[in-house]
């Protein structure tokens, strides 16, 4: 079974997607919440799954709200659901580790088999936000946010901080690293700040955005 959070300030899209939701014979509403400080609380509580979160809330909007939970709850996947498709919003809620990001015109069939996916690890956009976040990077990638690294920097890195390295570049989580490379979280953890240290990267979206502009991710870096 499923548990899902709905952050949403409008009570009526509350009780819309808790009814829909419940129909599925795999998915269950734990909570119902109208700001991102009511999610914080509950969050501590009921240890959802998923959390469907909208952008603009009282008290604290999805973004910060996002961004809090990704940093102590990094099991917990959270999808965007929102009527705004700004290019900073999309861009913020990536970049502060959502695995989601939908529209609230989308179908019952779009939104169930959203929460499949990023459960299982997957993300999951809309195809209008896809085509948006592909044009973003584009623009990032030929723009002048190029990271330079000294090479004798790079030369230090050991080859499971270049295949961390791959992982973090292909966007996935620490658990998910973990899990890929048969490490422990903690070792991940403690590997990304060594690697920051030995690139002079101020932190893991930098860390990303070097690693495919130079091609790392494409790189294998098996035995």
């Amino acid at each position: 079974m499923i548990k899902i959070m709905i952050a949403d300030d409008q009570e009526l899209i509350r009780q819309s997607l808790h009814i829909i939701l419940n129909n599925e014979h795999d998915l269950e509403v734990i909570d119902l919440v109208g700001n991102g400080k009511e999610v914080l609380r509950s969050v501590r509580k009921e240890k959802p799954d998923v959390i469907l979160m909208d952008i603009r809330m009282p008290e604290m909007d999805g973004m910060v709200c996002t961004q809090i939970i990704k940093e102590y709850y990094p099991e917990i996947k959270i999808i965007i659901l929102t009527t705004f498709d700004d290019d900073e919003y999309v861009f913020n809620a990536l970049k502060h580790g959502a695995s989601g990001y939908l529209l609230k015109g989308c179908s019952v069939k779009e939104l169930v088999d959203a929460i499949h996916k990023v459960y299982n690890g997957t993300a999951m956009i809309n195809e209008n936000i896809a085509s948006k976040v592909v044009k973003l990077f584009s623009r990032m990638a030929q723009s002048n946010m190029v990271l330079k690294v000294d090479e004798k920097n790079s030369q230090s890195l050991k080859k499971t901080e270049w295949q961390i390295i791959v992982q973090v570049g292909s966007g996935l989580s620490n658990k998910e690293i973990a899990a890929k490379l048969n490490l422990s979280e903690g070792t991940v953890r403690n590997s990304l700040s060594t690697i920051l240290s030995k690139l002079e990267l101020r932190d893991r979206t930098q860390l990303a955005i070097w690693a495919v502009q130079t091609g790392v991710i494409y790189r294998d870096f098996e035995e």
